[in-house]
């Protein structure tokens, strides 16, 4: 019985422990802020991607907790807020800070 115990207690500090490690913090995301996030940058590089007009080759995309950061190079400043436009329409994504130079 007392072994059953102690058992149950180790599994349960092993659980408390696993489930601290996936917590976000201020700098750092959890598991699931990361999936999120990473389904938001694929959604955003597509709709880039599938924007007339626009080298999606030469814009990077990355998020962090919602927010997008753009950067890389266009040939104008139109391009550049077209790209961002289409960053702040896609579902997930909190803010946009556009990071996009001209050529």
């Amino acid at each position: 019985m007392k072994l059953s115990r102690q058992i149950i207690t180790l599994f349960f500090a092993v659980f408390l422990t696993a489930l601290a490690g996936c917590a976000s913090t201020a700098k750092h995301e959890g598991t699931g802020e990361y999936l999120d996030d990473t389904a938001i940058t694929t959604k955003v590089k597509a709709a880039i991607f599938n924007e007339p007009g626009l080298k999606s080759a030469e814009i990077n995309v990355e998020t962090f907790k919602g927010v997008v950061q753009l950067s890389g190079f266009v040939s104008s400043k139109a391009d550049s807020e077209k790209a961002a436009q289409v960053a702040r329409e896609v579902k997930g994504v909190t803010s946009v800070k556009n990071d996009i130079r001209m050529k």
